[in-house]
């Protein structure tokens, strides 16, 4: 069978658009992970990676400079991070700038983020030079603790409905007092003679203190306060007198 004109054209035409969604395939994907751009490495140092990986994009105040081009475990508590970021943000980033590890949205890709330097060195960095960096936050961690926290939580919200349930259906004494009207009665009751009772304690007091002022002033007890008076008088000056002699005597002593 021969092929015909129109058929070798449509050939064609397939393949020479397959070749440019081929070419535009490529372009794309290595713009994407610089590989037409001009370049420089650099490096830090994590203790762990937390997922990262690969071909995971690099940002610098929030946009994509690079990619993560190399990940190698050194030592059991040294992972090295190699990136590869474009030129022309080669003269923003600090020998002073600092890597991290972040993530593309709350559950999105991990990344790396550059923080911007400056503070203490006005150096740019050099092509193949070390950055510090930021370990990441052990989210394992977190979520045990807030796993631990949430059981507190729920432990703690049972036994505050154990008890309210009790008191609602009159268990214990303070079930009782709040569903039992007679408890209360008889409680506001008792508070109410506790009152009447302190208010007579107060007045038999003052009627007491009254009558207590009216006999001193009566001639027939006057004599017998009098006597009082004096013998407090007396005892007071004896007490002077016995600490007057035991300072003389101590300062004799110093002479």
């Amino acid at each position: 069978m021969k092929t015909t004109a129109s058929q070798k054209i449509k050939i064609g035409l397939f393949t020479f658009i397959g070749i440019l969604v081929l070419v535009l395939f490529i372009f794309f994907l290595g713009n994407k992970k610089s590989l037409f751009n001009s370049t420089f490495n650099v490096y830090g140092r994590f203790r762990n990676v937390n997922g990262l990986q690969v071909g995971n994009n690099v940002r610098f105040a929030g946009i994509n400079v690079g990619v993560v081009d190399n990940i190698t475990i050194i030592t059991d508590s040294s992972v090295r991070v190699d990136l590869t970021l474009n030129s022309d943000v080669k003269k923003f980033i600090k020998k002073d700038s600092r890597m991290s590890i972040g993530s593309d949205g709350l559950m999105g890709d991990k990344l790396v983020v550059i923080a911007p330097g400056g503070i203490t060195s006005q150096q740019e960095v050099n092509d193949g030079e070390h950055l510090n960096a930021v370990d990441p936050v052990d989210a394992d961690k977190i979520i045990a603790k807030l796993t631990g926290i949430a059981d507190n939580a729920g432990t703690l919200i049972q036994n505050l409905a154990a008890i309210t349930g009790k008191v609602n259906s009159g268990k214990g004494s303070l079930g009782r007092l709040l569903n039992n009207d007679k408890m209360a009665n008889d409680l506001d009751a008792t508070v109410k003679q506790a009152k009447s009772t302190m208010a007579n304690v107060h007045k038999t007091t003052s009627t007491l203190n009254e009558d207590l002022t009216a006999a001193q002033h009566n001639f027939l007890l006057k004599g017998f306060f009098n006597k009082k008076k004096k013998a407090a008088k007396a005892k007071q000056d004896s007490i002077k007198k016995v600490q007057d002699a035991a300072a003389g005597k101590t300062d004799d002593d110093k002479k």
